[in-house]
């Protein structure tokens, strides 16, 4: 993989472990086993050890090995939609897990990954249930890894029934229910959850609604909208329809990168056709329009 090059911006020199930590977000572990990898750090061509001291403008180059163990498939096809120096932006079909699994060892985004991308090691930033399709980020390396969740910003669609306000937000922590290892359950002892929403178009049966998110809570759209009397379309483990869609109506659409230069880059996913079409027969029109 490429090295990662940093170039010290610091007005007062300072030792090496005090930028790549505070300014580059490289953690103690990493710069442990960077110690060890062989031209691990280099400073203007030349070797650096942590303790070096490095001044404004010096170019300092970080080699990070990467290893994996996950089956390459390459049978596999998810698109790629956006790619920079530190990211990757994958379009994830409804029905592909993330990772892999027991019961899931080589259909997954990550076999598909290792595949295309077979010196890098699968770190994605931020996860999807299987049947949420849209927009996904995998780090290229450790270092972003840490550092890309605070310059991500996404917005969720997806079809709900009942009949939700205009727009609102949900603030319920989100805890595991005792008796399932995969459900979730609104609790007071549940970790802080926060989802605002607003309503995009309303249909006889489904309504189609945006959503950001403050915290990233497993299932937290799919719980939180059952919560208010709104379950997903499709949602078996929330109390959603099943007569339309058998997959939960949710959809990762839009991305808000900001690259490490400051640049911000949109990236878009359309709907899926199964959705589209879920909501045309129950609003009772001849198309969708976004």
């Amino acid at each position: 993989m490429p090295d990662l090059v940093f170039i010290m911006n610091r007005p007062e020199p300072c030792k090496a472990e005090v930028f790549l930590r505070k300014d580059c977000g490289i953690s103690h572990r990493q710069l442990t086993k960077l110690r060890h990898t062989e031209n691990g750090l280099t400073v203007n061509g030349k070797l650096l050890k942590t303790i070096d001291t490095v001044k404004q403008g010096d170019c300092i180059h970080v080699h990070m090995v990467d290893k994996t163990e996950i089956i390459p498939n390459p049978d596999l096809i998810v698109p790629l939609v956006f790619e920079s120096d530190e990211a990757l932006i994958f379009d994830k079909p409804s029905g592909m897990p993330v990772h892999p699994s027991q019961c899931h060892h080589t259909d997954t985004l990550g076999n598909a990954f290792t595949a295309k991308y077979p010196n890098l090691t699968f770190r994605p930033v931020h996860r999807l249930d299987n049947d949420t399709s849209g927009l996904i980020c995998v780090a290229k390396n450790a270092i972003s890894a840490r550092s890309l969740p605070d310059r991500l910003q996404k917005k969720y669609i997806a079809l709900v029934s009942g009949n939700p306000p205009d727009s609102g937000t949900i603030d319920a922590p989100v805890g595991r229910c005792e008796d399932s290892i995969i459900a979730r359950r609104i609790t007071p002892d549940g970790k802080k959850a926060v989802t605002h929403f607003q309503v995009l178009q309303r249909g006889e049966k489904y309504t189609l609604v945006s959503f950001r998110l403050e915290t990233g809570r497993t299932h937290q759209i799919r719980l939180h909208m059952s919560h208010i009397g709104c379950p997903l379309a499709g949602d078996f483990l929330y109390g959603g329809d099943m007569g339309d869609l058998q997959r939960h109506a949710l959809h990762c659409a839009e991305m808000e990168y900001t690259d490490l230069s400051g640049n911000v880059h949109q990236i878009h996913s359309p709907i899926p056709d199964d959705m589209q079409k879920c909501f045309v027969q129950s609003a009772g029109i001849s198309e969708f329009s976004e």
